[in-house]
């Protein structure tokens, strides 16, 4: 991963915490070295953060769902503004046109807002910018077409004013201002709302590599009642899904899909099965699934993704939260995984996606015990 550019110091920070974590908002802040001026909508703080380093590779960082260093800053009230738009899309380019940035894109302060009020200025005032930029903007990336490591202006909007900064979209967590992409879904289409984590940690992913391709295979671990491995099937990927409980009846038959009715304990791939992908969203205790994940892995194929959801249910203060973390850390790094990436995504509650990679390189036979190589 990139290294987050050098700040000033004094500059100040936007970050998204989201709600589900709201009650350890002044436990994370303190952890960076920072103090609070004020919160933004329902899940953004505006900080003062002497040490912004501190945003990456901390207790505090996993918590953080995106981030971002305000290089411009407009308190006011969007709404009662005349000719705010107008303002606001000249001021972007009399103070960034000259900055190098491969896109500019723009959100909202308050996803939850039903009225859209905010999210039809965001889409206004993107819109009037890219016209006064012109031909500056004709080389503008779409937002996922974007260079991770690259800077794009960002800005946010809300009834408390406009918050704008440059940054890479991996230093700041996500590729679209406020971190990940919603993902809709229809109830009527819909078979769990673990189709949308998946499709949404897809979105992420490509931060910090690409996603498996097309035709890639993907062995899923408790799979029922087949939310995610529906979303995979939908995307042209080859699924195992292994469950003890049957599969949603709309999946039966459904080209791709190789389900497999047993406890995941219990499964043992053959010897010549070789999957391009992991996938793990099980309830229950963290170090036994984790577990399953470690011995399954073996599986795939050198440099292999899996994507694990770490669940946190039961586990209460924030100490405790991330103590749970460094231990499924350890254990999955003792287990031959490398982890790329971590983030808390829309359709997570009080749990984190984990993104590891198997590692390359010779690896322990099974029952070779434990080592600096991992167990299996």
């Amino acid at each position: 991963m990139s290294e987050p550019t050098p700040i000033r110091a004094e500059t100040p920070w936007l970050i998204r915490i989201s709600k589900h974590f709201a009650s350890f908002t002044d436990e994370i802040i303190s952890d960076l070295e920072a103090k609070k001026v004020k919160a933004l909508g329902e899940e953004y703080s505006l900080i003062q953060c002497r040490n912004p380093l501190r945003l990456h590779g901390t207790d505090a960082s996993h918590f953080i769902r995106w981030n971002l260093p305000l290089d411009h800053t407009w308190p006011c009230n969007p709404q009662k503004m005349e000719g705010f738009i107008e303002k606001a899309a000249q001021t972007l380019h009399d103070k960034f046109a000259d900055k190098g940035l491969q896109g500019i894109f723009i959100g909202i302060l308050d996803p939850s807002a039903r009225d859209g009020y905010y999210k039809a200025m965001a889409a206004n005032l993107r819109g009037r910018t890219l016209q006064i930029f012109g031909d500056e903007a004709k080389g503008f990336r779409a937002v996922e077409e974007q260079d991770a490591t690259k800077p794009s202006l960002f800005c946010m909007v809300g009834k408390e004013g406009l918050f704008c900064g440059i940054q890479s979209p991996q230093a700041s967590n996500g590729f679209y201002p406020g971190g990940t992409k919603f993902i809709s879904q229809k109830a009527d289409h819909t078979i769990s709302r673990a189709g949308a984590k998946i499709a949404e940690a897809l979105h992420y992913l490509p931060l910090h590599r690409p996603i498996p391709e097309e035709g890639g295979h993907w062995l899923e671990l408790g799979a029922c009642p087949g939310g995610m491995s529906s979303e995979l099937l939908e995307r042209g990927y080859e699924v195992t899904a292994i469950d003890r409980a049957p599969l949603d009846e709309r999946l039966d038959k459904h080209r791709g899909l190789h389900f497999i009715k047993a406890d995941v304990s219990e499964f043992e791939p053959s010897s010549r099965a070789s999957f391009d992908a992991l996938l793990c969203d099980m309830n229950g205790e963290t170090r036994v699934a984790l577990a399953q994940v470690i011995r399954l892995s073996k599986s795939l194929k050198p440099g292999g993704l899996v994507v694990f959801t770490l669940k946190t249910a039961g586990v209460e203060s924030y100490v405790e939260i991330n103590d749970h973390f460094k231990a499924a850390l350890d254990q999955a790094v003792n287990g031959w995984l490398k982890l790329i990436a971590v983030t808390h995504l829309t359709y997570n509650r009080q749990e984190f996606t984990l993104f590891f990679e198997r590692k390359r390189g010779a690896q322990p036979e099974k029952g070779g015990g434990q080592g600096p190589g991992g167990f299996w």
